[in-house]
């Protein structure tokens, strides 16, 4: 199996043999224009509405990734990692970018400050991040697997004689009771996303401890 955190990585390491891809980071796939502006303002918002309404625009390129990947690697499995880094990552540090972005979006930029200040971890390795995001916000968890699913489904009704099986890891997880809540979410969303599409799809649910 390979890494790969965009379909041009897919296809490489298929075209030099991998036969699956164990790792596929989500958050790599949010630094970019747009991506980097819709995540920016989900961490700003401060209810779940604002939040669903940044996460919408997200969705569509998530959807799009996958189903380069999953073109690329041509129905050999794919382990897709939901979002595991503390949010504060995709937030900038430098005072003329803080002001450049409250800027742009519009926002005091105390307001911005505070949020910055109020994700600040005393330990970023083991403070809110991994699965704990979806558990503090599980509309994220909603988001990836309606992402990852109807890629799947789009990718399956293309190629009728692959089988897609999407294989989603919910991060860094401590506690079962952590993982419990975030699968019930996944499970949830992807259940009723099949049914709707009457393809036949099993997908798989697990975990990195």
């Amino acid at each position: 199996y390979t890494n790969a955190d965009n379909p041009h990585d897919a296809a490489q390491g298929y075209a030099f043999g991998a036969q699956g891809i164990g790792l596929c980071r989500t958050e790599h796939m949010f630094f970019e224009g747009e991506r980097i502006k819709a995540i920016r303002e989900m961490i700003v918002s401060d209810n779940v509405a604002d939040r669903e309404k940044a996460l919408a625009k997200i969705m569509p390129y998530q959807q799009g990734d996958f189903e380069g990947i999953y073109e690329a690697m041509e129905g050999h499995p794919v382990v897709i990692r939901f979002l595991d880094p503390p949010l504060h990552e995709f937030l900038p540090t430098k005072e003329e970018d803080i002001v450049e972005i409250a800027n742009e979006m519009g926002i005091p930029l105390e307001k911005l400050h505070n949020v910055i200040d109020s994700l600040h971890e005393f330990n970023p390795m083991m403070g809110h991040r991994g699965c704990r995001l979806a558990v503090a916000y599980p509309e994220i968890a909603a988001m990836q697997t309606t992402a990852v699913i109807n890629a799947a489904i789009t990718v399956q009704k293309k190629h009728p004689d692959w089988t897609m099986v999407p294989e989603i890891m919910i991060p860094l997880v401590g506690e079962v009771k952590e993982l419990k809540f975030v699968k019930d979410v996944v499970v949830k969303t992807a259940d009723a996303i099949i049914a709707a599409s009457g393809i036949d799809m099993k997908y798989e649910v697990g975990t990195m401890i």
